[in-house]
């Protein structure tokens, strides 16, 4: 693998290979550090960038992502639109949760199976294809049937998701030089935050400018861009010994004796199930920040603020490459996550409950980071795959078991008890987790050995 050449004014294609006489994941050399000064402290580490096959994978993830945001918004409103009932929208997030926790599994061993780029060429068409079944669909009208077309759609392209995006994150480490991991993390999931905020904007306009269908068949050509990327990338197969066909068992057994890497998922579930209150956002909407029935700005605001927060995070995330005590920085993080939720519930202006949701989502962000960079620098190559897989299936399920959590609570108690109690049970056992689970409080990167555990 290459890192970029000043002098060449661009970064020549990485060469993916394993070192000479060994059979290990590829090592990059890390480039040597500039002393960076100013606004470049804060700014977004743009360095990853100047690789162009990452370049490439970033832009056409900037197309995907608005895409993935279009169907989302599209599917929501013509279930509802088809069956008048918003039962019907909340059994459309089961059905897309089920592939997702089954595949993201049994992607993960797939990616650490065959040749990486391909199954990235082959998940990404399946997710086009299953976006231009769902236009399709919403094109032929809107007998009772369709809803379970919808669904049965809905869930092939998730399940097609679930194993593009484990194959998507093990294939990072194998682009970009170690050091700009946590740079490269930092700059997708800004994308992903301008998606979330941007994607649901951009299809209120077009719905009635050009009709819902139109919605999926923009998602499908938006893959071009990305197909584009991942044919240009070279071979990514797995290293290391093969012995036939990964098996999920191996990645859990693998995660089992790992303790760093374990602890990462630990932290998260904690934050995830305790402090993600994002169900009780329609009702404090109205009882607490005095919005109208069935919606609102204050309940828009509130659903936006978290990913607000977090692209600002990555807007001023320059820092973040630079710490070496990565395993610190997600206990701090995560901590004050459950600190902005305490002052969320504890709100009664609707600002301030803006200010504390975009202050989580900062801090949501710097987690992300650290914890995608960590699973991907060090796991081995073979079992990075498998690892991802499992990061998906938590990245998925924590939030929806959390809706869960928060609904029964609020509904037995209020819901400042149960966001106040869950901000104050995210902080308490993130701590307690730190001291019990050492390694990754004293985690340092710049100790670590690239692609060992």
């Amino acid at each position: 693998m290459t890192s970029p050449d000043p002098a060449a004014g661009e970064a020549s294609e990485p060469e993916v290979v394993a070192p000479p006489g060994k059979s290990g994941p590829a090592r990059s050399v890390d480039p040597p550090e500039k002393r960076v000064t100013g606004l470049r402290r804060i700014a977004p580490d743009v360095r990853p960038l100047a690789i162009p096959a990452y370049r490439r994978l970033f832009l056409g993830q900037v197309c995907t992502v608005v895409g993935a945001q279009l169907t989302a918004v599209a599917v929501q409103q013509q279930i509802f639109d088809l069956t008048g009932s918003s039962a019907w929208v909340g059994i459309a997030s089961l059905v897309a949760l089920v592939p997702l926790v089954v595949f993201g599994l049994l992607g993960g061993a797939i990616a650490d199976t065959y040749d990486r780029r391909k199954l990235l060429m082959i998940t990404s068409v399946g997710i086009a294809v299953t976006s231009i079944g769902l236009w399709v669909a919403a094109l032929g009208g809107g007998s009772g049937e369709s809803v379970w077309i919808v669904m049965a759609l809905l869930a092939l392209q998730q399940a097609f998701f679930a194993v593009n995006q484990p194959t998507r994150s093990a294939i990072l480490p194998r682009i970009v030089p170690a050091a700009m991991v946590p740079s490269a993390n930092a700059l997708n999931m800004t994308v992903f935050s301008t998606g979330v905020i941007v994607g649901p904007l951009l299809g209120g306009l077009l719905i009635p400018l050009v009709g819902l269908p139109w919605l999926y068949f923009l998602d499908a050509i938006t893959m071009v861009a990305i197909l584009y990327a991942v044919f240009r990338l070279p071979p990514v197969p797995p290293l290391g010994e093969r012995r036939g066909r990964a098996k999920v068992s191996e990645g859990l057994k693998y995660l089992r004796w790992q303790p760093l890497l374990l602890m990462t998922f630990v932290v998260d579930i904690i934050a995830m199930v305790c402090g993600m209150p994002r169900a009780l956002f329609p009702q404090m909407a109205e009882e607490t920040f005095g919005g109208p029935p069935g919606g609102g700005v204050a309940l828009g605001v509130l659903n936006a603020s978290l990913a607000i927060g977090s692209l600002l995070g990555g807007l001023t995330g320059g820092w973040i490459s630079r710490v070496r005590r990565q395993g610190v920085a997600i206990i701090a993080a995560i901590i004050v996550w459950g600190f902005a939720m305490i002052v969320f519930g504890l709100s009664s202006p609707l600002w301030l409950a803006v200010i504390a949701l975009a202050i989580g989502g900062w801090s949501d962000l710097v987690s992300a980071v650290y914890r995608s960079t960590i699973l991907q620098v060090a796991a081995t190559d073979e079992m990075r795959g498998r690892l991802q897989g499992v990061f998906t299936v938590v990245v998925a399920g924590g939030p929806r078991v959390a809706d869960f959590v928060h609904g029964v609570v609020a509904e037995a108690t209020s819901t400042t008890i149960a966001t106040v109690g869950g901000g104050m049970a995210t902080v308490v056992l993130t701590v307690l987790a730190a001291f019990l689970g050492r390694s990754l409080w004293r985690y340092d990167a710049g100790r670590r050995p690239v692609g060992d555990a």
